[in-house]
């Protein structure tokens, strides 16, 4: 059984690593191997066989659940729900919808952005929408969150936005249990506002009550996740099972109190603990993770009910079971892994062992288990290890999950029964949390709070993985002394770098907008970090840097803010703010005023390890328009040079072409603008003349970059050109002889995943 189920697990996960699904005649193929198995006895092999079946079903269905190709960037009139809270940005309301109508084939959950609506929007309303869609689509860099799966393990059908014309329209619709739940949440987050108006601790314990996390900050996030306390942060399963324990301690001492013996103690509790763990889930919005919670808790609770085998990791397994049977695309999801395996080790290092610790022992014991062993898919998922972890948690898990969240919800109730007295205790609770922020905050800044570390080849995560288990074996072990030699493979990883004379260049996915990043052996050169969106999201903490600690990047030697369009420049803060920048180039005051700043200005040279970088524009004179005032800069490597250009226009490459001519030959273009045909003027591609163009645009954008005259220029000159719209992020490495241009698309293909083009196979000599 426990073999079997591990099994089973394993051909789930590998079937999300298939670049497509089985064809008709091949899954026909893995029946028959299935029932010949089952005819020869062999169980194990079938599990791991039905893992692959169970995948590949599920996963074709989903993908009959996406957007049908004859509704793409088409409008559309849809009803439906806001099924989350909406989250407001500078510019836009996001919001999850689940649609009413039109049915069929139209997906039922879409994730929707309304640019500057009119009215307030709150979870659980009804509204008619004439909307534009599109099939689920993500940015996809290195070290960066995969949006795309994302959007494809939590069942997001499509994306789009709304149109404003004709005006949307609020409509009544049949009562739903997931459309009550909104409401609830949406009431709840209402008087938790007029509670704590203010409060820097509204959006915890916002995110501990209804699961919302729009309202935490970056720097809270930066400071979570340095001190490891990420996963109290969320409803997760411990949030959940913590509730569930309670209701079920005082349901079976109350019903044992009223005699009623018909039906036993642990049933009824089971039962009121189940029912407890349902309703908190749909406060939490019935997200994947909380829906995974609740059936790992059945599982527990109905073997508690039924009085079953009750041993740890049998329930364990039969909950993993049930998880897969019930979603096997929880397995795209980093907190399947955290939640299964935390809990995993906890049984490890307590079952079966002899004694009984004090409880500040065991709680210490159990910190430093979890903190140890989590240690490899830490790496494996955030490239990111906290050592203070261990500390913080001892503190933390008791303060959340004791003296704040039964307070917090408890609150939450009397908010609707004892307004004052709910609003007292909630602020009892911020001044516990902001305290708890004093301390945590504080961790966060010791030196060597965290550490980033490389991404471990396979070998060295098993390795890492049987270290584990030796080290947190009981004591006199076997070999128990050799446990930390098998974690040095997973801290000694070597990266790859440019050798002398070569540069390597990689236009990160930002969408509408330009990050880049410019590498020689010892150096690192940043052209360009992307938007910022709002204070909680913007490309440089994003983006940008998971890409840099991916690569093994620890400092910036030079960032070069082009100009000072929001999206090429408002990622730059959190780059001064996590990493040392030696030097800042710009030509907009607001950069090269800074400290170690400077002004971009034609004719600036310096060269790193025999790679020769050249400022050509702008002139100290200047241009009018903000766009051609943008730094240009060209970089010369050993046999190969790269053409940076921002968002020159035609003024600027005039400019350009009569000061420089034949000199800005370049076999590696930066599309100017985007790709807009304001720019990339027939004058400059001759000049350039380069073997490649890479277009640092957004999918689909509204723009309409790259514009259809500026491609066919292209064409017609017979230029190669990738889109990073297209491809995800697309590196170029300058070598002996040729370009060799990477397409991260290419490279990470899945079934879930929107191809990349036939370009993506270009070669460039």
């Amino acid at each position: 059984m426990n073999l079997s189920s591990l099994l089973f697990l394993a051909g789930i996960v590998a079937v999300q690593q298939f670049s497509r699904l089985p064809s008709l005649f091949e899954f026909i193929g893995l029946v028959v191997s299935g029932l010949l198995l089952i005819y020869r006895h062999h169980w194990r092999f079938f599990a791991l066989l039905a893992g692959v079946l169970w995948a590949s079903l599920l996963g074709s269905w989903r993908l009959s659940q996406q957007l049908p190709d004859t509704y793409q960037n088409q409008e559309v009139k849809i009803q439906g729900y806001i099924a989350s809270l909406p989250q407001q940005q500078e510019q836009r309301t996001n919001f999850d919808f689940i649609v009413t109508a039109p049915s069929g084939n139209f997906p039922d959950k879409i994730r929707l952005s309304w640019y500057y609506p009119k009215l307030n929007l709150a979870a659980g309303q009804g509204w008619e929408f004439r909307v534009k869609l599109r099939r689920p689509h993500g940015r996809l860099n290195p070290g960066g969150f995969d949006f795309e799966a994302w959007l494809f393990a939590n069942h997001i059908g499509a994306t789009g936005y709304v149109r404003d014309k004709p005006p949307p329209q609020i409509v009544s619709l049949s009562p739903s249990a997931g459309q009550y739940f909104a409401q609830c949440r949406q009431a709840i987050a209402n008087r938790l506002d007029a509670a704590l108006p203010g409060s820097g601790q509204l959006g915890v314990i916002k995110a501990l009550t209804i699961g919302s996390q729009n309202a935490i900050t970056q720097e809270q996030w930066r400071v979570f996740r340095l001190t490891g306390v990420v996963h109290l942060i969320v409803i997760s399963g411990s949030h959940i099972s913590l509730i569930a324990g309670l209701i079920y301690l005082w349901s079976r001492r109350l019903w044992a109190w009223t005699g009623i013996l018909s039906i036993s103690p642990q049933r009824a509790a089971a039962l009121c603990a189940w029912l407890a763990s349902l309703f908190y889930a749909g406060l939490a919005g019935y997200s994947v993770p909380t829906l995974r919670a609740v059936v790992m808790l059945s599982v527990a609770l109905a073997a508690i009910a039924w009085q079953r085998n009750t041993a740890p990791m049998r329930v364990l397994l039969l909950a993993l079971l049930a998880v897969l049977l019930f979603d096997p695309l929880a397995v795209l999801s980093v907190g399947f892994w955290l939640s299964f395996v935390a809990v995993a080790l906890l049984i490890y290092v307590s079952a079966g062992r002899l004694g009984r610790p004090s409880y500040w022992r065991e709680a210490g014991a159990a910190q430093l288990a979890t903190a140890v062993g989590l240690s490899p898919l830490l790496v494996v998922f955030f490239q990111q290890v906290s050592l203070i972890s261990p500390v913080a948690n001892w503190l933390a898990v008791p303060v959340i999950g004791i003296l704040i969240v039964p307070p917090a919800l408890l609150a939450v109730v009397l908010l609707f029964i004892w307004p004052a007295c709910g609003a007292l205790l909630l602020q009892v609770l911020d001044y516990a949390l902001q305290g708890l922020w004093w301390v945590l905050s504080h961790m966060a800044e010791l030196p060597l709070a965290s550490i980033y570390c490389l991404p471990p080849p396979w070998y060295a995560i098993g390795l890492a993985a049987i270290g584990v288990l030796l080290l947190l074996a009981p004591r006199g072990f076997p070999c128990r002394y050799l446990s930390p030699l098998l974690f040095l493979p997973l801290l000694l990883v070597d990266v790859e770098k440019p050798k002398p004379g070569e540069a390597w260049l990689t236009v990160l996915d930002v969408g509408q907008g330009l990050a880049a990043v410019l590498q020689t052996a010892e150096h690192t050169l940043v052209f360009d970090t992307g938007a910022r969106y709002s204070e909680y999201s913007d490309m440089g903490d994003s983006v940008v840097l998971p890409f840099l600690r991916e690569q093994g990047i620890s400092r910036v030697d030079s960032l070069v803010i082009s100009h000072g369009d929001n999206d090429h420049s408002g990622g730059a803060e959190s780059i001064f703010a996590e990493l040392p920048v030696d030097k800042s180039v710009s030509s907009v005051p607001e950069w090269a005023a800074r400290e170690h700043g400077e002004y971009c200005r034609a004719g600036q040279t310096w060269r790193w390890d025999e790679v020769t970088f050249k400022v050509l524009s702008p002139p100290e004179s200047g241009f009018i328009g903000d766009n051609d005032n943008s730094c240009v800069l060209q970089v010369s490597s050993a046999q190969q040079v790269f053409l940076l250009t921002g968002d020159i226009e035609q003024t600027a490459e005039n400019w350009l072409v009569r000061e420089y001519a034949d000199k800005l030959a370049s076999d590696v273009l930066l599309a100017p603008h985007h790709g807009s045909k304001t720019s990339s003027s027939l004058a400059l591609l001759e000049k350039v003349n380069p073997r490649l163009i890479l277009i640092p645009a957004g999918y689909q954008n509204r723009f309409g970059f790259p514009h259809r005259q500026v491609i066919e220029r292209y064409s017609q000159l017979g230029m190669a050109w990738l889109n990073a719209a297209e491809q995800g992020a697309i590196s170029v490495r300058s070598g002996p002889e040729t370009i060799q241009p990477i397409a991260e698309r290419a490279k990470r293909q899945r079934y879930w995943r929107t191809p990349a083009p036939n370009r993506q196979s270009i070669d460039v000599r």
